[in-house]
């Protein structure tokens, strides 16, 4: 029965994890500038364009449906290319798996880095997420699944909910639940839920971490513990040199090298060459 329940939910995940025609980014990344931002421990969000994007991003009311970890270069994995993979993620189609940063260069993508996350625990996130490279997606739970195929109305309290993929099977994750196991395994929060207790002697916040279930990509965004690094924004910029359509273009002068003789008779008394 679980052999058929796989089988089944492995045709239903191709089907949703099949490109939508037509996706065209509203702001497409800077490669370069992404690739120079990035570092390990950093989660990668990304607006997808599979069938599966769509429910996801209408289920969260976000632009985001995927989220990845960046660990940096991994070593023995790489693109043919020489590319080396430098994410880590989970695919309906594929499990957990190892990608290249070209993979997602021509997508809508944002960088949330954890604050203050130490060398030590930022180590240990990326170590978490690579020992579980080949974990099967969660795939078991077949109505959870097919609950993505039709995005009726869902009310909102039930939203978050309907992410949740359930069979329980820690071998088994899904997308943001492994990036958020990985930063639960060195007690970091994401959007913990905060429980208050009053007493005579004092009245302290408890910080309780959410089942992993429960996160969906939005959350590394609206996180207060995760900075948003915009990568044209962190490798320098300056609206200054910005050529706008409806202004010409600046007039560059070509730079003339003066043979010696030519370069003596054009300087001044002063020895300065003339303009």
């Amino acid at each position: 029965m679980s052999r058929m329940l796989d089988a089944i939910g492995r045709l239903i995940a191709r089907y949703l994890d099949e490109p939508v025609a037509g996706y065209e980014p509203f702001t497409p990344s800077d490669p370069d500038a992404l690739r120079a931002s990035l570092q390990p421990g950093d989660v990668l969000l990304v607006e997808g364009n599979a069938r599966i994007s769509g429910v996801i991003k209408y289920l969260t009311q976000s632009t985001w449906s995927h989220s990845a970890l960046y660990v940096g270069p991994l070593h023995g994995r790489d693109c043919g290319d020489g590319e080396p993979h430098v994410l880590i993620e989970a695919n309906a189609g594929e499990g957990v798996v190892s990608a290249p940063l070209s993979k997602y260069t021509r997508f809508h993508t944002r960088i949330c880095r954890p604050v203050g996350l130490t060398e030590t625990d930022c180590a240990a996130v990326c170590a978490y997420a690579v020992d579980r490279l080949g974990f099967a997606y969660d795939l078991k739970n077949i109505i959870d699944l097919m609950r993505y195929l039709v995005p009726l109305p869902v009310p909102q309290r039930w939203r978050r909910r309907l992410i949740a993929l359930g069979s329980g099977d820690p071998t088994r994750l899904i997308c943001s639940a492994l990036i958020a196991d990985a930063f639960s395994a060195v007690r970091y929060p994401i959007l913990p839920k905060i429980r208050l207790t009053s007493s005579r002697q004092a009245r302290e916040e408890i910080l309780e971490i959410r089942h992993s279930s429960l996160y969906c990509p939005r959350d590394f965004d609206i996180s207060p513990y995760f900075n948003v690094v915009k990568p044209t924004i962190a490798k320098g910029f300056d609206y200054k040199a910005l050529h706008w359509a409806d202004l010409p273009l600046p007039l560059v002068e070509p730079h003339v090298t003066l043979a010696p003789e030519a370069q003596a008779a054009a300087e001044d008394n002063t020895g300065v060459i003339a303009a």
